[in-house]
């Protein structure tokens, strides 16, 4: 890597020195409680994965940079420049052990978001080209195509006609006027169409107005996976505009955890102003429509079932009440894991790891963490909110040859809908 590389990522660290960042590294005590909040420390046992750690060389320019402590040791030689080396050895702890799931910051004594600095650093890392190539090509094909799987409209389209043909229900599309504007991610697309089957069985029964759009249909962000705000702008642009061409009211966050935290929480202040619609989540949706009667379902499940939460929803989106209303609506034996609720163990692959395949192996291994959740509480079905925890979590179940069903909680909920007499 040249130097100018090094020098961009540097240049990128000192555009993202904030006040936040400075009181943050100047209020560490190191006292090392975020390793303890961290799957990839507890249970790896490594300090490496430590949170706090895992930002060292940017504190450490911090430092140099804008501290009279730090500059003084600098020029003496007695506080060594970040290099590009460096951060080539420092990508994998930034980028395949971190899922930027927020349980270190609620942990920190003393507020220290270090998720937010996680973010920080790996702008940096981004304009130096420190960054997995699975990360570098989801982000390209968001860009170029508009899915980081490389979804295209015809395969949404196909879909949608298989599922219409199959059920007789109406998948509607750019429809003008709209009350709701729904987004998908492209795994639900791929691996899980139900979902949307669950949207069309749902919105019939609870008479919702609603559509697809065909210029905005990717709700996944890769900007924020891997931290460039620019390819953020561009993606949080995209579903605005195809939004406010429609004249939308609502714009329906799917189950996808990043996708809801992009749109919902940093989508403003990426493109610089409010929206012309209201943000909100299936699962806020759904709660609504059940609070109101108008979701009305037959009989509960009888089989054990457990809720794994999604972090980007719960922990950092304060999506809480809600999973539980839903479930208690559709469970008649509905156990709780030890951690749950904001306390619940990530599923190992947030934050772009699960793109990362150079993070497998050790994204594995910490799945040993959600089993030892699972194994006390012994569900027959985990349901989730998330297409990319399903997917994660099914790669982990598999690899430790759990027998464990995983399924969304939309799609049980259209499950046990009571079908409208005509």
């Amino acid at each position: 890597m040249s130097g100018t590389s090094l020098q961009r990522g540097l240049k990128a660290w000192m555009e993202e020195m904030d006040a936040p960042v400075a009181s943050f590294f100047s209020s560490c005590v190191h006292c090392g409680i975020c390793a303890e909040a961290c799957l990839f420390y507890t249970e790896t046992g490594d300090p490496k994965y430590t949170p706090i750690h895992k930002l060292e060389p940017m504190r450490r320019f911090w430092q140099q940079e804008f501290t009279l402590f730090g500059k003084l040791l600098k020029t003496v030689g007695l506080s060594k420049p970040v290099t590009d080396e460096e951060l080539e050895e420092w990508e994998t702890l930034v980028y395949d052990s971190c899922t930027l799931c927020g349980r270190c910051s609620m942990a920190c004594p003393v507020g220290n978001d270090i998720t937010y600095m996680i973010r920080k650093a790996r702008e940096g890392f981004v304009a130096s080209g420190h960054v997995p190539k699975g990360m570098v090509g989801a982000a390209g094909r968001a860009i170029r195509i508009g899915s980081p799987m490389g979804v295209k409209l015809s395969a949404l389209e196909a879909q949608i006609r298989h599922i219409e043909n199959d059920t007789g229900l109406k998948i509607p599309v750019d429809v003008e006027g709209a009350d709701y504007m729904a987004l998908l991610s492209s795994m639900e697309i791929m691996n899980f169409p139900e979902y949307i089957e669950a949207l069309a069985r749902i919105f019939k029964q609870a008479g919702v107005s609603w559509t697809l759009c065909s210029e905005a249909f990717e709700a996944t962000n890769s900007g924020i996976q891997i931290g460039s705000k620019d390819i953020a702008r561009q993606l949080v642009q995209r579903v605005v505009d195809g939004a406010e061409k429609l004249g939308v009211k609502y714009v329906i966050s799917p189950e996808c955890g990043h996708a809801y935290f992009a749109i919902r929480w940093e989508g403003p202040n990426l493109i610089g102003r409010e929206y012309k619609f209201e943000v909100v989540h299936i699962l806020e949706l759904l709660d609504q429509l059940r609070a109101k009667g108008r979701l009305k379902v037959s009989e509960k499940f009888d089989e054990r079932l457990t809720f794994h939460d999604p972090c980007q929803i719960v922990r950092k989106g304060g999506v809480l009440a809600e999973t539980r209303n839903l479930m208690g609506m559709i469970a008649s034996n509905f156990v709780e894991m030890e951690d749950h609720r904001e306390h619940n163990w990530c599923c190992g692959g947030g934050g772009g790891v699960s793109s990362n395949e150079r993070a497998d192996e050790l994204r594995i291994k910490v799945f040993s963490r959600k089993k030892k959740q699972l194994d006390a509480v012994a569900p027959e079905t985990l349901v989730t909110a998330c297409a990319n925890c399903r997917l994660m979590l099914e790669d982990g179940l598999e690899e430790y040859h759990m027998e464990l069903p995983v399924t969304g909680l939309t799609e049980m909920i259209a499950e046990k809908l009571v079908e409208e007499e005509k």
